[in-house]
């Protein structure tokens, strides 16, 4: 691990702070809309908005870096990103809102897409499972620190937009400046919705639900938390407690994963992340019980993702496996879009609780899913099974391939076939 880090730390620092500032802006918006009195629904429509122009990226961003570079694409959306967090500042009306978080959405994609392709490049086959997790890490790193900044000035002023601004702009000195030459860059095409679904259909399922479920975490908690009438310190927190409870779990889930059929395990979660949203909302607890509840709903929706890719790409073949991550990550972003929209509607309809209903539900939907699954098909043994790896919802198709191609490489013997 020293050694991954001795030569990826500014790749990763960049990383980390370009975390930070996306991580305050996502919670300082919900918190900062709440203050302008800006409508549950309106804002819901704001925060969904980053996921259609994140899909939109993926799709159209390759393309560009093909025809123009790395280096180019890079700073220009860096630019682009650091000047939208000020914009907010400026225009606090939800229809501008929309417009620049798509913007931030799209960027934010691109300059991932470029990290994550001179992270893989400049790895050795030897030390790639470890970069790749260790920017995993980072990334959620990130957002819990981004949290703790959110408290050290009033969201109502400028500054709390001002500060991820420089943060990003600063990220990406260490990245531009560091000795590592721009990688060849290939495009990844897209597997046919048919064939991946059956390939896995309990992979397609699950993921469109918990792409609703973790778009409310991390884009409706703090809209949520305003509505409430929680403070910033208390919603900063709550946020943190998701990022943390899913960056505590996932290694724990995994090495269970590796040894047990995934699908139990991923009912197993399931049905304790629908209960964990039952309880909240018949007990109505105060901020512990309810940073308790988002360390609980983070714990899940974070692993839960990534193993629903392990399990996909158990059935999958190596050369297969980069137009499946493409695929599923579109999928995913088709129910992220939905996510706080939907919340958003059902916040207004009956109040705060839709928050936690909403997500329940999914959650509910995937419990029953997976259940029937396991009598449609007969569990891997571990020997068939790939290894367990460290994703988070924010990975690119680019990130996702590479690291399940790292996974599936660990498993000596050949993967099951449907």
């Amino acid at each position: 691990m020293i050694s991954v880090l001795r030569t990826t730390w500014p790749l990763l620092l960049g990383i980390l702070l370009l975390m930070v500032g996306n991580g305050m802006q996502g919670t300082l918006l919900g918190i900062r809309g709440g203050i302008e009195g800006i409508p549950t629904l309106q804002m819901s429509v704001v925060m969904a908005s980053y996921y259609g122009g994140f899909m939109l990226g993926s799709l159209t961003v390759p393309d560009l870096i093909k025809n123009v570079g790395h280096v180019r694409v890079f700073a220009a959306l860096g630019s682009l990103i650091s000047a939208v967090l000020v914009l907010f500042a400026v225009e606090p009306h939800w229809i501008s809102w929309t417009l620049l978080r798509f913007l931030i959405g799209f960027c934010f994609c691109g300059v991932y897409v470029a990290a994550e392709s001179w992270l893989n490049t400049g790895s050795t086959n030897e030390n790639r499972g470890q970069t790749l997790s260790l920017y995993m890490i980072v990334q959620l790193l990130g957002i819990v620190i981004a949290q703790a900044l959110l408290n050290i000035s009033s969201p109502a002023g400028y500054l709390l937009f001002i500060i991820p601004s420089v943060l990003v702009s600063l990220a990406f000195t260490p990245i531009l400046l560091s000795a590592q030459p721009a990688p060849q860059f290939q495009t990844i095409k897209r597997m046919s919705f048919a064939k991946l679904y059956e390939a896995s259909p309990l992979g397609c399922v699950g993921i469109f639900l918990i792409g609703g479920v973790f778009s409310v975490l991390s884009g409706m908690s703090s809209v949520w938390g305003a509505q409430i009438g929680l403070s910033v310190a208390q919603i900063s927190l709550f946020v943190a407690a998701i990022y943390a409870g899913g960056l505590v779990l996932q290694y724990p889930i995994g090495w269970i994963s590796d040894r047990y059929d995934r699908r139990k395990l991923v009912l197993g979660m399931s049905a304790i992340g629908g209960l964990c949203g039952l309880i909240t909302v018949a007990a109505q607890p105060g901020t512990v019980g309810l940073v308790i509840a988002g360390a609980i709903m983070g714990g899940i929706a974070n692993p839960v993702y990534a193993l629903l890719l392990a399990y996909t790409n158990d059935y999958l073949d190596q050369s297969d496996m980069a137009s499946a991550s493409a695929g599923l990550l579109f999928i995913y972003g088709i129910g992220s879009m939905g996510g706080p929209v939907i919340t958003g509607w059902m916040m207004g309809v009956m109040g705060p609780d839709g928050y936690w209903v909403y997500m329940g539900t999914l959650l509910a939907l995937l419990t029953g899913y997976a259940g029937w699954r396991t009598t449609q098909r007969r569990a891997l043994t571990p020997d068939e099974q790939g290894s367990f790896a460290v994703i988070t919802p924010n990975a690119t198709p680019l990130a996702v391939d590479a690291i399940l191609e790292e996974a599936q490489s660990d498993d000596p013997q050949q993967q099951a076939t449907a």
